[in-house]
């Protein structure tokens, strides 16, 4: 199995929270962090700044769409970041509680 890190922001913790716990709970992804960052982007002809909370998806590279699907399901924005990034490389141990974590059988 291909594995993946989706990166995802979301407009607070609340929200941030919720996503995560679904991603989890329906076993798209072995693990979910919450970190907080803060964004300077562009939204409508305009440079925006804003606080938000960005989501860490640790996932197979197949469960990318589901993932995606979950978030769009969930998300307030309108256009919600959602971003794959192939994990090249990682310690046998922890691959191995990813794939069982998302494991379907």
């Amino acid at each position: 199995m291909s594995y993946i890190i989706v990166l995802s922001t979301c407009s607070d913790l609340a929200e941030a929270k919720k996503m995560a716990k679904a991603i989890v709970e329906k076993r798209l992804a072995a693990c979910v962090n919450i970190a907080s960052v803060h964004s300077i982007f562009r939204c409508k002809q305009l440079i925006e700044e804003s606080d938000e909370q960005l989501l860490i998806i640790k996932t197979g590279s197949r469960l990318f769409e589901e993932v995606s699907e979950c978030i769009k399901n969930l998300h307030s924005y309108e256009v919600p970041e959602i971003i794959a990034v192939e994990m090249k490389e990682g310690s046998r141990p922890y691959l191995k509680w990813l794939e069982d974590s998302v494991g379907r059988g």
